[in-house]
């Protein structure tokens, strides 16, 4: 894991912990990724709930309610998908907060319109999710290691943006 991702995980950590707020990831490409970085700052358990490794499409409907109607027309790898399995992780394990991916990391999977390094990532609140879609293939590792920093660099913008807009009210 890399110094960078235990620095971004820090600052998270920092203000889930002051705000009391909590965490979970719902994982497909990235596995479990993103909780190890999370959890790779001791202290995690006041804040990470867990998360869930919905590595099929099955998972994904049962365990995160994603609609399998979007699974069908438009298959796991887009934004719907991403912004379902926030609020589905949420409602799952009882959150504040979430980050999702779901892409298609390589080095097979790929089509001509989903190809290799297609990963969408969500992150926010049941109520404001957002979502940034990766498309560079620079082979699975570093895929997954773009996908994982990605995903964590922009929650921290958005606790930093949501944390100003509380202290502001």
């Amino acid at each position: 894991m890399s110094l960078e991702n235990k620095i971004i995980s820090k600052e998270i950590q920092q203000i889930l912990y002051d705000q009391g707020k909590t965490l979970a990831t719902a994982e497909s490409c990235t596995g479990g990724r993103i909780a190890e970085a999370i959890i790779a700052v001791p202290g995690a358990s006041n804040y990470f709930k867990g998360g869930i490794i919905s590595y099929t499409n099955e998972v994904k409907v049962q365990m995160l309610n994603v609609d399998p109607k979007v699974l069908e027309e438009k298959t796991a790898v887009c934004e719907e998908v991403a912004v379902q399995m926030v609020k589905g992780v949420c409602d799952a394990l009882h959150t504040d907060y979430a980050i999702s991916a779901t892409g298609t990391a390589g080095p097979g999977g790929g089509t001509p319109e989903i190809p290799v390094g297609t990963i969408w990532i969500g992150y926010g609140s049941r109520d404001d999710v957002r979502t940034i879609k990766l498309t560079e293939d620079e082979g699975r590792d570093i895929n997954l290691e773009n996908a994982t920093r990605t995903a964590l660099k922009l929650f921290l913008e958005f606790l930093k943006e949501h944390d100003f807009v509380e202290i502001e009210d």
